[in-house]
């Protein structure tokens, strides 16, 4: 194990000054976790604490890379980060600090907060298989299988194995992970896209397609069910201004269950819209008056 302070002995410890630290440490950052120990010669903790990190980045075999910056050397940096006591570690990621402690702490506390912070091989593997899925698709759902069998509850790989099995029209496999997720309570913001993505796929399911709905609905121009079929074929054909306006009109104008059903349309159109898009602000608001009235 390499002496506190002195680094060359690992690949994975490095000494930064000020000069290379944007580049070794910022910039390393954005492809691996990067733990940065200010510490100083003087200080006794940190002659503790120093060996214990880099026997850590030892055993973590480069999932991070451990940085030693010696205040008393680059007192800039022990500056820019605001350090008033020492040892203080900074977890780096993507450029920016995302976490740290002050002081020495066990050898598994330590490991419990590294753990949190450097990506699991399961993530790792979901996270190929998310770069996979346009122009793999196959291998993405393979990517996702492994990373599932390393960890079962890992939501990444299941909302990927979800999107894929829509993408491919298997939808009762869809199903049965929004089912899974239901069971848990609160869904996250994807796992909710998803589900509107499933329930459009459902309706376009038993919904004529786009032409002869609009035919349909074009001969019985009153008929409220041929409206809301005419919505929902619009809305799984991903044409959602129209299918908002003709959901909307059903719902200002008709009673339950034709109401709610146009009402279930447009809220899962809203979920596949961007959360900055106009369309989706616009339609939210004239949702929200007519519910109101």
């Amino acid at each position: 194990m390499a002496e506190v302070g002195k680094t060359g002995a690992s690949p994975f410890v490095i000494a930064p000054t000020t000069a290379t630290f944007e580049h070794e440490v910022l910039e390393r950052s954005r492809e691996v976790p990067v733990v940065v120990d200010f510490w100083a010669e003087w200080c006794g903790p940190c002659k503790m604490l120093g060996p214990l990190l880099e026997k850590l980045a030892e055993d973590y075999g480069g999932r991070f890379i451990l940085a030693k910056v010696d205040t008393e050397q680059s007192p800039e940096l022990a500056a820019q980060f605001g350090v008033r006591s020492i040892p203080a570690v900074y977890a780096i990621r993507d450029g920016q600090p995302v976490d740290g402690f002050v002081g020495v702490h066990p050898e598994q506390s330590i490991r419990g907060w590294l753990d949190q912070l450097i990506p699991s091989r399961a993530m790792l593997v979901a996270e190929e298989a998310a770069g996979l899925e346009l122009d793999d698709p196959k291998l993405a759902e393979a990517k996702y299988r492994e990373a599932l069998l390393l960890d079962p509850d890992l939501e990444a790989a299941q909302q990927g194995s979800a999107r894929l099995a829509l993408a491919r029209g298997a939808t009762e496999e869809a199903a049965a992970w929004v089912a899974e997720w239901e069971r848990k309570g609160f869904l996250e913001p994807e796992a909710e896209r998803i589900k509107a993505e499933l329930t459009l796929q459902q309706m376009a399911s038993t919904a004529p397609d786009v032409a002869a709905a609009r035919q349909a609905a074009a001969q019985k121009p009153g008929d409220p069910a041929l409206a809301l079929a005419l919505a929902e074929a619009l809305a799984a054909s991903g044409q959602h201004a129209e299918a908002l306006e003709i959901a909307l009109g059903l719902v200002e104008s008709q009673k339950n269950p034709i109401r709610d059903q146009a009402r279930k349309t447009m809220i899962a159109v809203f979920q596949l819209l961007p959360p900055e898009s106009e369309l989706l602000a616009d339609y939210q608001r004239r949702l929200s008056f007519a519910l109101a009235d």
